[in-house]
């Protein structure tokens, strides 16, 4: 069943809003290419609008009440956002879940070091990464260092047209016979993503012949700018990550290219949502979480209890916690897990299913199933909650269409889908069409984006 290409629908008032809705997703992605920059970015635009700081109203003892706006957030990294409906809590609410970690490379704890006058950091890739596609790009160093006394120092370089860049090197086609006999996987290994940041030694009088003098020229030029040592590191958190702003792609416009989609455009287009969502019958949430590229683990992950027990401490500041209230209100609710899908693309077609892809420009995309080798590991949503969600869809004339990860026995993934759907809830994997996905830079449709934002507001509205 072939859907309509959303360009063929906008008149120019929409186009207008579809302008800005890309903009807005610019500039958020600008700003935020670390889970820790997305939280604050948000948490500053959120607190805009009016939202309030849960734990600052449990310490108040304020109670909260329909209409009221509130946030948490876990170690800098996730976020919760909640609108108090008119409905009780109980009856469940409409949950927007999207992740905002994306493939990266991180330093390791030691990882500054020398070799033959070339300075480097030692990394380790996060998340699936095809590892060739990482060499021979302008990066930026993003993220924080935190000292022995506590003080946070944040490190941004490589953003800023003046800022230098840093970079990982590849063997030169005139040597690399043997290197392109390798399988893809291979041609690149995991050891040898290290990030070339200098070659120019310390000259100082008394040092002229110190051993290591291009590292500890980096390592003057760090005490200089951020005023930490070699030591620092080991309770540092930084991401190499490319450099640069988001472009518009293609010479009409029609597309955005930007390292980091995966999957904060379903984050952000899930937060515009929010902000705008105006009084709601069900409790409207938005869930911006950690860690699910590498299996949704940790504190700030989808698996942790941060979801739980920030909705817990919502309902005793409402007067309403109980358990049973709490398992209530988890088992009621509705879900929209949004994630991306990857769309079509005719270079690689032999890798799709062309009734059951997802094409650019026709809309927010619906994933019944996720998984790998017999739908693995993925949650497969209810014909029910479907039904339900096309006639929402269809009442807000918004564009979506549906899709399977990949041919059947080409490969698969998951989402953060399965982990909400434990608590009974009806969850639904939706998001942006992306191709090129987990490479460093991604390319979405602005239709598309319009198309989800669109959706997360009709869901929080009528779900």
């Amino acid at each position: 069943m072939e859907r309509k290409n959303a360009w063929k629908t906008y008149n120019v008032e929409e186009e207008l809003h579809l302008q800005q809705t890309a903009k807005a997703y610019k500039n958020f992605l600008d700003a935020g290419k670390t889970e820790r920059e997305c939280v604050e970015r948000l948490v500053a635009e959120a607190e805009a609008k009016g939202y309030k700081n849960l734990e600052a109203l449990m310490e108040s003892g304020e109670k909260i009440k329909t209409g009221d706006k509130v946030y948490a957030v876990c170690m800098k990294k996730a976020l919760a956002m909640f609108q108090i409906g008119a409905e009780p809590m109980e009856n469940g609410m409409n949950i927007l879940g999207a992740h905002i970690d994306s493939p990266r490379l991180d330093l390791k704890q030691n990882p500054l070091y020398e070799d033959t006058d070339l300075a480097y950091l030692d990394t380790h890739y996060y998340g699936g990464v095809k590892k060739y596609q990482w060499v021979t790009l302008p990066l930026a160093l993003h993220g924080v260092v935190v000292k022995k006394d506590g003080s946070v120092v944040p490190v941004v370089i490589g953003e800023e047209e003046e800022d230098p860049i840093v970079y990982i090197t590849d063997l030169l086609i005139h040597l690399s016979s043997k290197q392109l006999e390798k399988t893809a996987k291979d041609v690149i290994e995991g050891e040898s993503l290290d990030v070339l940041i200098g070659s120019r030694p310390l000259l100082e009088t008394a040092k002229e012949e110190e051993k290591e003098a291009v590292k500890a020229n980096i390592l003057k030029l760090l005490k200089e700018k951020y005023d930490i040592e070699e030591e620092d590191f080991l309770s540092a958190e930084i991401e190499v990550v490319p450099a640069g702003k988001a472009r518009d792609c293609g010479l009409d416009r029609s597309m955005i290219a930007v390292y980091g989609q995966d999957d904060r455009v379903c984050a952000y287009t899930s937060f515009l949502a929010m902000l705008e969502a105006g009084d709601v019958k069900r409790t409207a949430c938005c869930l911006l979480v950690d860690k699910e590229e590498i299996g949704s683990v940790g504190a700030t992950g989808m698996e942790s209890r941060f979801f739980e027990n920030t909705l817990a401490e919502l309902l005793n500041c409402m007067g309403q916690y109980s358990e049973l209230t709490l398992r209530r209100t988890l088992r009621n609710s509705d879900m929209l897990s949004s994630d991306v899908s990857a769309a079509f693309d005719p270079m690689y077609a032999e890798a799709f299913e062309k009734k059951n892809a997802a094409y650019f420009g026709r809309g927010i995309v619906f994933n019944k199933y996720t998984g790998a080798r017999g739908k693995s590991g993925s949650n497969d949503a209810n014909a029910e909650y479907i039904g339900k969600l096309r006639s929402i869809m269809d009442k807000n004339n918004v564009a979506f269409q549906t899709a399977e990860l990949g041919k059947v026995d080409f490969g698969g993934g998951g989402t953060i889908a399965y982990i909400a759907a434990l608590y009974g809830m009806n969850v639904i994997d939706s998001g942006v069409a992306v191709l090129s996905m987990h490479a460093p830079w991604e390319v979405t449709s602005k239709a598309d984006i319009y198309e989800a934002r669109k959706c997360y507001l009709a869901f929080l509205k009528e779900a």
